[in-house]
C-alpha cells in the first residue's frame, strides 16, 4: 500500500462491490477510489473498525479478496447528496499485483476526465514563517 497523504487523489467511479461480511453478503457501489481505499455507498453500512472482505467490479476486470476496514460510516445519518449513506474504507490487504492495477486504473480515468491530482505544497518551517510575517 501507499502512505495515506493529502495529495493522493481519488478517481470518481460507479463500480459494483460485494462485501463479504460477518453477516453475510451485501451488494454497494464504488463511488470513489485510489490505491488505499475508497467509499462505498451501500444501504447497511458497517460499524467503525469492521472488517469485509470486497469484490469489486472494475470497468475492466474483477478485482477478488480485497480486504477493507471501515474507517469511517454514515449509518445512523441522512442518506442525501451531502451525507450519501455508505461507508468510507481502508484497505488493509490487496492481492499481489491488484496494487499495481489499481493504481493504473485510477491513473487512467482521471487522465479520461482531465482530473490532476493535486499539486504537491513545499514544507515551511513555521519559525521562518512567522519572522516573515512579523
Amino acid at each position: 500500500m501507499l502512505p495515506e497523504t493529502k495529495s493522493t487523489s481519488r478517481a470518481q467511479v460507479k463500480w459494483p462491490v460485494t462485501m463479504n461480511t460477518d453477516e453475510g453478503l451485501a451488494d454497494g457501489v464504488i463511488t470513489n477510489i485510489n490505491s488505499n481505499g475508497a467509499f462505498i455507498r451501500c444501504r447497511k453500512p458497517l460499524r467503525l473498525t469492521e472488517t469485509c472482505k470486497l469484490t469489486i467490479e472494475s470497468s475492466e476486470r474483477q478485482i477478488e479478496n480485497v480486504i477493507a476496514e471501515v474507517v469511517w460510516t454514515n449509518i445512523y445519518g441522512p442518506d442525501d447528496n451531502l451525507t450519501p449513506r455508505g461507508m468510507g474504507v481502508r484497505f488493509t490487504g490487496l492481492p499481489e499485483g491488484e496494487e499495481k492495477f489499481l493504481r493504473s486504473m485510477i491513473r487512467m480515468i482521471q487522465k479520461e476526465r482531465g482530473e490532476e491530482k493535486p499539486k504537491e505544497v513545499a514544507e515551511i518551517d513555521l519559525d521562518q514563517a512567522d519572522q516573515i510575517l512579523h
